[in-house]
């Protein structure tokens, strides 16, 4: 029998909402990483070159250790599969896991359903770091990060340390300041960036499409220099989803059903910042994955944290898998900004679902 919930009719009385059986998130979580697996092979066989999915699968079965097969398959196929779009498709898939994960925190966090990853000013702060690297007279490789990457990553962190300073009240940190001060420093980032780019001459273009997000060159060296940022976020999200929905009810009520409010949010915080930061110093500001998907996975199997963040991760991850496969194949050999193609694919999905479950409970 699906659970039920409680929830006050106009007249005052309670009516039952039923809820998304344990069971079929289970499914839901084991039907995502069976589709994930499918999209990334599927992603990886279109593009420029049509590749069939059996080179693929021999070429990464013969990378396996104490596997031995013969390649019938030219060099030049095997460097397309694992130099250029394999990588790409990881990083896409980890970059919308992290941004899906980070916009579901944030609105849990928030308690506000119009909350995504970009709202205390991460965006905003990337993208000036971003637009200073170009801007910059030289250039710069360390660490593995680029000088724009890197100026990105520093960027977006510094503009939420500002904002949680500016928002902090002694030990306490009152939500709804956190989000005003967010607002307004991303205000005061935003004209900075739109008047340096104004001035950066033949460097606008380069600015504009970073802004607007891209895949395109992606390497293992980004794979490997943001995963770890976003496992070790991702993973301590998971660990207090308990203490997420706890907080979806009034912090009085969470602080005494023990859970230390101001320490959680603070936990909450650094790591879905993290995780964002990580994500878009890369590939660019990439919006509405953080807001759409949450509120998809809300829609379809329920509001309870414990199983709505891990399906946010996979739901993530395919959704932005599948749009940048849309990106590079559209117009080929044209790019489209991976950002053009999550708005025009997300909002029609995203108004489709609000019709369909119009009555479902989000909070």
């Amino acid at each position: 029998m699906a659970l039920e919930q409680l929830k006050p009719s106009s007249t005052g009385q309670a009516i039952p909402i039923h809820l998304p059986h344990w069971r079929s998130r289970i499914y839901g979580i084991l039907g995502l990483l069976i589709l994930l697996t499918v999209v990334v092979g599927f992603a990886t066989t279109f593009g420029s070159v049509q590749i069939p999915f059996s080179t693929i699968f021999g070429t990464l079965l013969s990378k396996l250790p104490l596997v031995d097969i013969t390649p019938v398959w030219p060099s030049t196929t095997e460097t397309i599969i694992l130099d250029i779009r394999l990588p790409r498709v990881i990083l896409a898939g980890l970059v919308g896991a992290a941004l899906a994960v980070a916009g579901a925190t944030y609105q849990g966090l928030f308690r506000n359903p119009l909350a995504d990853p970009y709202l205390i000013g991460v965006a905003q702060g990337a993208s000036l770091g971003a637009v200073i690297g170009f801007l910059l007279p030289f250039n710069w490789q360390g660490m593995g990060f680029g000088l724009i990457p890197l100026l990105a990553f520093v960027g977006a962190l510094l503009s939420v340390a500002i904002v949680y300073n500016l928002a902090r009240v002694g030990k306490a940190l009152p939500v709804t300041t956190l989000i005003l001060a967010g607002v307004a420093l991303g205000a005061l980032l935003g004209s900075i960036v739109s008047y340096l780019i104004i001035t950066s001459g033949e460097k606008m273009h380069g600015i504009l499409f970073w802004l607007m997000g891209s895949f395109s060159l992606s390497e293992w060296t980004e794979v490997k220099v943001v995963l770890p940022y976003i496992v070790v976020g991702v993973v301590i999200i998971l660990l207090y989803s308990r203490s997420l929905n706890i907080m979806q009810l009034t912090e009085e009520q969470a602080q005494q059903l023990g859970i230390n409010v101001e320490k959680v949010k603070l936990i909450l915080l650094a790591a879905a910042t993290l995780i964002t930061a990580a994500a878009v110093s890369f590939v660019g500001t990439i919006g509405f994955v953080g807001i759409i998907i949450p509120h998809a996975v809300r829609l379809v199997w329920g509001a309870d944290y414990r199983f709505l963040l891990p399906l946010s991760i996979l739901t993530g991850a395919v959704f932005l898998i599948l749009a940048d496969l849309v990106a590079r194949t559209a117009l080929a050999p044209t790019e489209i900004p991976i950002g053009v193609i999550t708005a025009i694919c997300g909002a029609p999905f995203f108004l489709y679902l609000l019709r369909r479950k119009r009555k479902a409970v989000f909070f």
